[in-house]
């Protein structure tokens, strides 16, 4: 249709050169354990995905408990949802130093923390604290390990595993909305919140799960990439030795680094061998010393490709294709969170309120969620099908959805289009397929932390400004098509790109740069 995925690829170099001996692929990797990563993804979705969209039943408790404003009492919820995803960049540096298994384990302690303490609130102020911030960044931080480790386990079914792994958020939505409903009838919202706490520290559970893959496998698996993407790596050849040649990604400074602290661990390593007449204190401080060598040089190894990935030359921010990926967005989400917010007031304005009670449009919404996430996941892994293109089809019928939302005044009408809304959405599941394709697996974790960072952006002021317009103009109207309009700003940014990076000519290696 218009660009494939070979088309927009744009490599960084993190797939090794294929060899001419041919290497047995990792059996976990698209089985075995993958499935295990699989699994844990989509408990952590439950989780966090699941209780965000079910904190309505705690907002209401908030109102009665606090008697503040709506406005006021909504931020927590808008905070919560938003901070989840506003620092996916920042947790792509403790993943780049600490692993996705340790950076999980400490978020789920972390959420935990923040429900636990959220129990003790005495004013709403105090929740922005507890339960907006500490819940919010302790759920961020399993949300990006669970994604990126479906990506690195996965090459041949990601989108199908990807699909899979984020349909918790929908199951997620009607189990959190019971128990909560249930948890704050028979027990109050405090005691309700306590327990959820309680539960949450499963994602620890979920974090242990995330066996991370070695660096054989990982070059294992970029082999068997490289190999079956032959066309796309002879497109890119040119450029991509262009950047080796000119230092962008250049592994000197790096391999020069690791060289001088393995000389250090390997000296202290000899000095315990020839010292071991020595005293004990002696001995005790050459052991600091070297798991202080050790713990230095994975830092500095992570922040490096931490940095890199952002500010350096091999900056993510030099793909226009991966800057227009960042645009749509900024935009994207608020057209999806906004209709689960002002659904039922829309509703209730219709005089809708007797069907919507027996069936409602909310749930309309999650439960063909879950099925768009696996038919688009199962249709672009089809061998025929672009991942690319699949995405773009379905980012043009939600937008056309949400422009037309405000048209339909009978309930029949709304289902109708809050269905095509609850399918179209599942595109989410091929987000992170359509990053890696643009990054490459090694830059998945940072790349897709931006894309999640411009979502909760999208989530945080998306939902208060729709309210706003609705206070200026008393319909929803404006919202829908303001959202809308600037959704399909997104779309055409991401249709324009791949079509600039294609007529861009490829530019041969200059002879300084190949001596």
């Amino acid at each position: 249709m218009y660009a494939s995925r070979e088309d927009i690829g744009y490599d960084f170099g993190d797939d090794s050169k294929v060899g001419s001996k041919p290497v047995k692929p990792n059996p976990n990797i698209d089985g075995g354990w993958a499935w295990m990563i699989v699994f844990s993804s989509f408990l952590v979705h439950i989780l966090i995905m699941g209780s965000q969209m079910a904190l309505g039943v705690l907002n209401m408790e908030w109102l009665e408990e606090f008697n503040q404003s709506r406005g006021l009492t909504a931020w927590v919820s808008s905070l919560s949802m938003g901070i989840t995803l506003i620092v996916g960049p920042f947790i792509g540096l403790f993943i780049s130093m600490c692993g996705c298994r340790l950076t999980a384990i400490i978020g789920g302690i972390l959420n935990a923390l923040g429900w636990i303490l959220s129990a003790y609130a005495s004013s709403v102020h105090y929740l922005f604290l507890t339960f907006g911030v500490t819940a919010g960044i302790g759920s961020g931080m399993v949300y990006l390990p669970a994604v990126v480790m479906v990506g690195q386990y996965f090459h041949k079914r990601r989108a199908l595993a990807q699909g899979l792994s984020t349909t918790g958020t929908g199951f997620g939505a009607f189990l959190m909305t019971a128990l909560l409903k249930y948890l704050c009838t028979e027990f109050g919202w405090r005691n309700a919140m306590f327990i959820q706490g309680a539960i949450s520290l499963n994602l620890c559970v979920c974090g242990a799960l995330m066996r991370p893959l070695s660096p054989k496998d990982l070059s294992e698996k970029s082999v068997v990439r490289s190999s079956s993407e032959d066309n796309q790596a002879k497109a890119l050849s040119h450029s991509t030795e262009t950047i080796k040649s000119n230092g962008v990604l250049g592994d000197e400074p790096e391999k020069k680094e690791e060289a001088t602290a393995e000389e250090v661990l390997e000296s202290v390593q000899h000095v315990e061998i020839g010292g071991n007449s020595g005293s004990g204190r002696n001995m005790y401080g050459l052991r600091m010393l070297k798991t202080v060598s050790q713990l230095t040089l994975t830092v500095r190894k992570g922040f490096a490709l931490w940095y890199s990935s952002y500010f350096g030359a091999a900056s993510l921010f030099t793909n226009r294709v991966f800057v227009a990926f960042i645009i749509w967005a900024l935009f994207a989400y608020s057209s999806f969170v906004i209709p689960f917010i002002h659904l039922p007031e829309i509703v209730k304005q219709y005089n809708l309120s007797r069907q919507d009670n027996v069936f409602p449009l909310t749930s309309i919404i999650a439960i063909v969620h879950i099925f768009g996430k696996v038919i688009l996941g199962i249709i672009s892994d089809l061998p025929c099908i672009s991942t690319w293109n699949v995405f773009l089809m379905a980012n043009f019928t939600l937008v056309t959805c949400i422009l037309t939302l405000p048209l339909m005044q009978t309930y029949v009408g709304l289902a109708v289009v809050c269905a095509l809304i609850g399918f179209s959405s599942g595109y989410f599941s091929l987000m992170p397929v359509v990053t890696e394709d643009l990054v490459g697996t090694k830059h998945l974790a940072n790349a897709y932390g931006i894309i999640i960072c411009a979502n909760g952006i999208s989530a945080l002021f998306g939902p208060p400004f729709a309210g706003w317009i609705y206070d200026i103009t008393q319909k929803y109207d404006f919202s829908f098509y303001i959202a809308g309009l600037l959704y399909m700003v997104g779309i055409i940014f991401l249709l324009l790109q791949p079509c600039i990076q294609k007529k861009q000519p490829r530019q041969k290696p200059t002879e300084e740069a190949q001596v």
